[in-house]
């Protein structure tokens, strides 16, 4: 018989670690979203470490910023930011507090509350789309920039939190370069910081980055 996931909410500890050590150690970990229409779970498969000052693919690479202040600390505190005009992208915090470093949320499994994340996801051709890429994890889970700062450790009823669930044995845990980096960062052999549950359907598809064209 399959033990059912662990409920009991994540520690703000499990977050003050270096964040390649957190970024794999998320992979089947549970993020519950409260929403007005009830709580939506999402199990995590696919995630990408930024490591800021050491990391020219990372938002704080350059340092603090209006927009990356939460990066900053403290850690288990929510990072979002708004990307290409029109779409949210979820990150949740690491240590230690000051120095800036986060994990990216790319890809995961609703495991409660399909209906609302559904009416979120209307173009998803199967329940396996719904947050299959980060972008539509946000949107799944209705994560908007309002959302920035929010803490996923924090206690009684908050619309964000992270639960233990079920850690997904080293063995099946696999790596590469990270999605869409441009430059130093997106190469895998300096920076093999995408981690991803192998096999699983509700994981993206790998893309290199690709130069946007100015149009003329």
């Amino acid at each position: 018989m399959i033990a059912p996931p662990d409920r009991t909410p994540l520690p703000r500890t499990f977050f003050d670690r270096p964040v390649v050590q957190v970024a794999p150690d998320l992979l089947g970990r549970i993020l519950v979203r409260t929403t007005p229409d009830g709580p939506i779970a999402l199990r995590l498969t696919e995630v990408e470490a930024y490591d800021g000052p050491n990391d020219p693919g990372s938002h704080a690479y350059r340092g603090r910023t209006a927009r990356n202040a939460v990066m900053f600390g403290p850690p288990g505190h929510v990072y979002v930011y708004f990307t290409y005009g029109m779409w949210h992208c979820m990150n949740l915090v690491c240590g230690p507090e000051g120095r800036a470093s986060g994990v990216l949320l790319r890809a995961g499994e609703i495991v409660e509350g399909l209906e609302p994340a559904r009416k979120r996801r209307l173009s998803a051709r199967d329940d396996k789309e719904l947050a299959k890429g980060p972008a539509r994890l946000a949107t799944a889970l209705g994560v908007d920039r309002s959302f920035d700062g929010a803490d996923a450790c924090g206690a009684g009823e908050t619309p964000l939190r992270m639960l233990t669930g079920t850690p997904v044995p080293s063995d099946q845990v696999r790596s590469g370069p990270r999605t869409g980096v441009a430059g130093e960062g997106g190469n895998g052999d300096l920076h093999p910081w995408r981690f991803w549950v192998a096999g699983d359907p509700t994981v993206s598809p790998y893309r290199a980055h690709v130069p946007r064209r100015r149009r003329s």
